[in-house]
């Protein structure tokens, strides 16, 4: 199966609208050790903004790729369609004229880690930022940390100055934001919203470590609690990566 998998992606760099590799180049990954598609010996390289869904056959999306940026193939799916490697996560892209499938390089590589620490980064940033205001007090319709937010107006407040993210102020309004993922899914920076039955009236952000920053209640004020204190009504990516 894994020589198959080689000889499709193989093909895909012989005649595929998506790369521009020599047939020698594609002859000589045919030849290449049975590991070489599993360990990431090939990159698709974006060529214009196309989304990474969640699910191969799937609408639902994972992220939008950015033109230039880089991921490792982990397999041909057939149809135009290509497992690809996105963070600790996978997604599936559609590479006709999306992207560019070729050999991965040792320059390669190192832009995939470095877009992959960026994002980590970018999530680690916010929690940091979140974290500053432990302690902040709970004011119903308040939008600044510093004198009282609710549980909206607090990761409103956070996405907006922590990582230059628009929210609407008010928990239903953010659930229906960004991406819905799965619990298994959610990294630090992600959304959780509760709710009685499908109705949302808490949002909170996850923090890893199965936590999460929230401005909870008048007594508690903007606190830490675990992410299941209650059964989550949904789970949102609204940092897009």
């Amino acid at each position: 199966m894994k020589n198959k998998a080689l000889c499709a992606v193989a093909a895909l760099l012989i005649c595929g609208t998506m790369a521009f590799i020599s047939p020698d180049t594609a002859m000589a990954a045919q030849s290449t050790n049975e590991s070489s598609l599993s360990s990431g010996e090939y990159i698709a390289t974006i060529d214009k903004l196309v989304n990474i869904n969640k699910e191969h056959g799937s609408d639902e999306v994972l992220l939008q790729a950015q033109i230039g940026e880089k991921y490792q193939i982990l397999e041909d799916m057939g149809d135009g369609w290509l497992k690809v490697q996105v963070g600790d996560r996978y997604g599936y892209l559609p590479v006709d004229d999306n992207a560019t499938v070729s050999t991965m390089s040792e320059e390669d590589k190192q832009a995939v880690e470095a877009l992959a620490a960026n994002q980590s980064s970018k999530r680690q940033q916010v929690v940091d930022y979140a974290l500053q205001f432990l302690g902040g007090r709970y004011s119903y319709g308040g939008t600044d940390p510093h004198t009282g937010v609710d549980c909206s107006g607090f990761t409103r407040y956070v996405m907006q100055y922590g990582a230059g993210v628009s929210l609407p102020h008010s928990s239903g309004g953010q659930a229906g934001s960004g991406i819905g993922i799965s619990a298994d899914q959610m990294r630090p920076g992600d959304l959780i919203c509760y709710g009685n039955g499908s109705r949302i009236n808490h949002v909170a952000m996850y923090i890893g470590n199965g936590q999460i920053v929230h401005a909870s209640t008048y007594e508690t004020g903007i606190k830490i609690s675990n992410w299941n204190y209650r059964p989550p009504v949904k789970i949102v990516n609204v940092l897009g990566d």
